[in-house]
């Protein structure tokens, strides 16, 4: 005979919170809410720790809304090494590509900031750690060319840990002369040249073209400089100052011209440009 009570029904089962909804702050440790962080512009809202943020978001940032006009996305990288280490370099390409929507690890164009016409370039650190090979230094050139040519401000917002890209040898070590010697031209020719430096900021980036700068802005806590930390130490066998590389630091040594929250980055830069008389 059963026992089972026939009106009841069995209960249904507990729901789970759906994945990628919180997040651990990596300065606080405190649990965010995804949504939350992206209404405040992927900044913490416990401790104001500066979250990654993709090279096209970094665009929606700080461009008028439906400005953004993308040039020499058409370019892409070759293998003329051939290179392969755990990968082949082609194939680590399309993998980057399909992974992150980007063709490569920079982003340049124009758009509006305000209402003022300017020329933006962004590197991403998810595109082989924002290196720069040949066509990131490529499109940065003819950026820089475009806007001397058209007579804009150039703002390029850098994002780039990995420096120089190994995987192309001195083709790659050669593209910090290149974009250096056009941000030279454009300075003669009286252009206002505004830098952003964002974590991290390294490398062949940091000893080239991000710090030649008219103006050079970087984003609280940002870890800015040519080897890492951890390098240097163990090079140099001395205990580094606390804080060493990052953008307070750089502030007071003068590297630095002035911290800017992301939330105040728009503003600031067309403040920038109105105050250039550009």
């Amino acid at each position: 005979m059963s026992t089972t009570n026939p009106t009841s029904s069995p209960k249904p089962p507990k729901r789970g919170v759906p994945e990628g909804l919180w997040f651990r702050c990596p300065g606080c440790k405190a649990s965010i809410f995804r949504k939350e962080s992206e209404k405040n512009f992927n900044v913490c809202p416990q401790c104001d720790y500066h979250f990654y943020v993709s090279g096209p978001d970094r665009v929606k940032q700080v461009l008028d809304e439906g400005t953004f006009e993308e040039w020499d996305g058409h370019l892409r990288s070759a293998d003329p090494l051939e290179f392969a280490d755990q990968k082949a370099y082609k194939d680590r390409l399309i993998a980057e590509q399909k992974r992150t929507g980007m063709t490569d690890a920079v982003l340049t164009g124009c758009g509006m900031i305000r209402a003022r016409r300017v020329a933006l370039g962004v590197t991403d650190s998810a595109f082989i750690m924002g290196s720069m090979g040949s066509v990131v230094g490529e499109r940065l050139t003819r950026l820089v060319e475009r806007a001397t040519a058209e007579n804009l401000p150039l703002i390029i917002i850098s994002a780039s840990g990995g420096g120089a890209r190994m995987h192309e040898g001195i083709l790659s070590l050669m593209q910090m002369a290149k974009v250096s010697a056009a941000l030279a031209r454009y300075d003669r020719a009286g252009g206002l040249f505004i830098s952003v430096l964002t974590n991290p900021t390294m490398g062949g980036v940091a000893a080239s073209f991000a710090s030649l700068g008219d103006l050079v802005f970087a984003e609280p806590r940002a870890l800015i400089g040519f080897a890492g930390p951890r390098t240097i130490k163990a090079t140099i066998r001395l205990e580094l100052p606390k804080g060493f590389q990052t953008s307070e630091f750089l502030l007071e040594h003068g590297f630095v011209d002035r911290i800017v929250p992301r939330s105040k980055l728009k503003s600031e830069i067309a403040r920038a440009i109105d105050y250039c008389g550009k």
